[in-house]
C-alpha cells in the first residue's frame, strides 16, 4: 500500500504541475500576461487561495472559468499581482527611504523615481509624502508602473476612509514624520485623497517587467514587493533591466541583498547593513 500511495501522490503532483503549466500558458495566449517564470510555490499559494474563495477544486477548472468568464479572469490576474499596499504599512522601509532620498535626488537636474510593479496608489502616496517633507517633490517625477489597465483604474480611483489617516499616523511618525499625516490630504465625503499638488507629481503607466524594455533613466528605482515572486531567470532579467534604467550613482531598492552572482552585482555598493539598498557605482 505504501508504494501504491507514493505512486498516486507522485502522479497527482505531476498532474498538478501540468495543470499549472497549461493555466500559465493560457494566461499568456489569451490575455498577454506571462507568469511562467514566477516562483511556482508562490503562484500555487495565490491560485489555491483564489480557488477556495470561488469554490473551484482544480487548476483546470480555474483555467476553464478564466477563459470563459471575464470576472474570473479579472480576479485571477488581480490575485497574481502585487498585494496592494496601505499608507506607511512598512515604516522601517519608509524611514530608510527618507534617509536616502537626498543623496540620490538632490543633485539631479530632473530627478526621476520608478516604483516598478507598484503596489497601488497608497505606496505611491507614501513616497510622495516623503518627498514633499524632504523638500524634493516639486522637482521630482514619480513614475509608478503596474501590470494591467485594471490596476491603473484602481490607482486613479483610490481614496481611503478618513479614519484610516488617524490609524496610519503612528506608522508615519515611526517613519520620521514630524507633522500630521492628514495635512497632506483633502477630505471628500468622509474619504481622504492625496492633495492635488502631490498627486500631480505621480505618473501612472501600464508596464510589464517580464517583456518590456527600459523606458527612461532614473535616479531611484524601488521594487521590493514584486521581486520575491520572481523565479531565478526572471529575477536576473529584471536586475539587468534595472541596471539599464538606473543612472550612475543612482539608488536601487530590492527585496533582499544582492548575491555575488546576481546580474551586475559588482557595480553596486550596499548602503545600509543587512538592507537591500544599493548605489550604482559604475
Amino acid at each position: 500500500m505504501g508504494a501504491l500511495s507514493d505512486l498516486r501522490s507522485e502522479a497527482g503532483a505531476e498532474l498538478e504541475e501540468l495543470e499549472l503549466d497549461l493555466l500559465l500558458e493560457a494566461l499568456v495566449r489569451r490575455y498577454g500576461f506571462d507568469y511562467r517564470l514566477h516562483e511556482r510555490d508562490a503562484l500555487k499559494r495565490k491560485l489555491y487561495a483564489l480557488m477556495h474563495r470561488r469554490g473551484l477544486a482544480t487548476l483546470s477548472s480555474l483555467q476553464d472559468h478564466a477563459l470563459h468568464d471575464p470576472a474570473t479572469a479579472s480576479a485571477l490576474l488581480r490575485a497574481l499581482s502585487v498585494p496592494p499596499a496601505t499608507l506607511f504599512d512598512d515604516p522601517q522601509e519608509a524611514l530608510q527611504l527618507r534617509g536616502l532620498l537626498d543623496a540620490c535626488l538632490r543633485g539631479a537636474a530632473l530627478p526621476r523615481v520608478w516604483l516598478a510593479d507598484c503596489a497601488g496608489a497608497e505606496q505611491a502616496w507614501t513616497l510622495a509624502v516623503l518627498l514633499e517633507e524632504e523638500g524634493l517633490l516639486a522637482r521630482t517625477e514619480i513614475h509608478a508602473t503596474v501590470g494591467s489597465d485594471e490596476l491603473l483604474a484602481e490607482a486613479a480611483a483610490c481614496r481611503i476612509p478618513v479614519e484610516r489617516l488617524a490609524q496610519c499616523q503612528r506608522l508615519y511618525e515611526y517613519a520620521g514624520g514630524k507633522a500630521s499625516l492628514s495635512a497632506h490630504f483633502q477630505i471628500e465625503d468622509g474619504h481622504a485623497v492625496l492633495l492635488p499638488q502631490l498627486r500631480s507629481r505621480i505618473s501612472w503607466a501600464q508596464y510589464n517587467l517580464v517583456t518590456d524594455a527600459s523606458f527612461n533613466e532614473f535616479q531611484l528605482i524601488v521594487c521590493r514587493r514584486a521581486l520575491p515572486d520572481f523565479g531565478p531567470l526572471l529575477r536576473q532579467r529584471v536586475l539587468r533591466l534595472f541596471h539599464a534604467s538606473l543612472a550612475p550613482l543612482g539608488i536601487l531598492g530590492l527585496d533582499r541583498p544582492l548575491a555575488s552572482d546576481d546580474a551586475h552585482a559588482r557595480h553596486y555598493q550596499q548602503l545600509l547593513p543587512q538592507q537591500a539598498w544599493y548605489k550604482r557605482t559604475a
